[in-house]
């Protein structure tokens, strides 16, 4: 499989390399320490157009293919120190931009598109809750039919941009019997909606100036109009969804492994100790070389994945592998450029101790990676 870049692929993975570097990292250390999201920096982000990636230019977008998406969201990755702002992007991209985008009818897609593309609104995905997060059959949150629309109910959680969001893609069940496949619907709710609310906002380790937190739902009623996609389809566009984002934050992850290699190796290349520069100790030169193998393998995986988002039956398969394996390489790269770096390494002054902090989280959202574990084992039959 030829995954040579074309010419238009090189000068946008560049032209977002050289924007996120001059634009997105100064400050950095500070917002990570307040916990504070760079809106001015969010709204700079939407005139690149990474907040639209794959939308089609009438709306909005600039029209990527999956791979190209891709390849744009690793040069984010590359470029880009600031990891929370990186991944706020990609929340609100691939967990809701894609489902209006392939889900929505043309009024909605009009309506919305344009907005989210250029990052005057941020749109939130309202999926798990206090008691189902892993587990998504045990939601709780109910949207009952009451007259030309629906009221729903209920407590979301772990969602990425709620605290600052202004449109919630919620996830409501609409059929117990059904239950998950069939019983789930989706519903476009404005955050200036009688009854909406964020909820608290959560202090985390890592990825700190994303803002996740809490939405309440408390008798909000939304038109029929609302509804995203058909009744029910809940579970198959979140599924779509998350096949999206689990190659794509792969691919941003193989641009944040490619930094660290980079730092590790000029760090190497310049630190003196007993009398020589420490690259020269196998210690040191082969924690580099693991980190150049691990990335290009995991760029294989997420470049053959992005090539069959939307067009294979099986690129869940695809999803799965690329979420585990890169998330955990991430990790792992970011645990032994640490360890290159020593002492140095974990201060905050050199940058790599935030990133590794905010690695952690990738074997986490997305789905689990023993959720993922277990879908895989699915798949072979076990």
């Amino acid at each position: 499989m030829d995954f040579t870049l074309t010419q238009d692929q090189k000068v946008f993975r560049n032209e977002i390399i050289r924007f996120a570097k001059k634009e997105l990292n100064d400050g950095v250390i500070e917002r990570d320490r307040k916990q504070e999201f760079p809106h001015d920096l969010w709204l700079k982000c939407g005139e690149m157009g990474l907040q639209g990636l794959p939308v089609p230019e009438e709306y909005g977008g600039v029209g990527l293919d999956p791979l190209s998406t891709a390849l744009a969201l690793e040069a984010l990755g590359y470029g880009c120190e600031d990891g929370g702002l990186a991944f706020s992007i990609c929340a609100h991209l691939l967990a809701c931009v894609v489902p209006i985008w392939k889900h929505g009818n043309d009024e909605q897609k009009a309506k919305y598109l344009p907005k989210l593309a250029n990052g005057s609104m941020i749109a939130v995905n309202a999926m798990s809750e206090p008691g189902s997060g892993s587990d998504a059959y045990a939601m709780k949150t109910r949207a009952v039919k009451d007259g030309d629309g629906y009221r729903i109910n209920g407590t979301k959680i772990w969602s990425t941009n709620g605290p600052v969001a202004d449109l919630a893609v919620v996830y409501a069940v609409t059929d117990a019997e059904k239950g998950y496949y069939g019983g789930i619907t989706i519903f476009l709710v404005e955050k200036d909606t009688p009854g909406f609310s964020p909820g608290q906002k959560f202090e985390k380790m890592g990825l700190r100036t994303s803002p996740i937190g809490e939405i309440v739902l408390e008798d909000v009623w939304v038109p029929d109009s609302a509804m995203l996609g058909e009744l029910g389809a809940g579970t198959l566009i979140f599924t779509q969804s998350m096949e999206w984002e689990r190659v794509c934050i792969g691919a941003m992850h193989c641009g944040t492994m490619n930094r660290l290699m980079d730092k590790a190796i000029k760090y190497a290349r310049r630190r003196e100790s007993f009398g020589q520069k420490i690259s020269k100790y196998q210690a040191v030169s082969h924690k580099i070389v693991d980190m150049k193998i691990r990335l290009e393998a995991a760029r294989l995986l997420a470049y053959k994945a992005a090539t069959r988002l939307d067009k294979a039956r099986d690129v869940a398969i695809d999803a799965s592998m690329t979420k585990v394996f890169i998330s955990e390489a991430l990790v792992q790269t970011a645990l032994d450029t640490v360890q290159i770096f020593g002492g140095n390494g974990f201060t905050t002054d050199y940058q790599v101790e935030r990133t590794l902090r905010d690695s952690i989280g990738g074997k986490i959202y997305s789905g689990t990676n023993e959720v993922q574990r277990n879908i895989l084992a699915k798949w072979l039959g076990l």
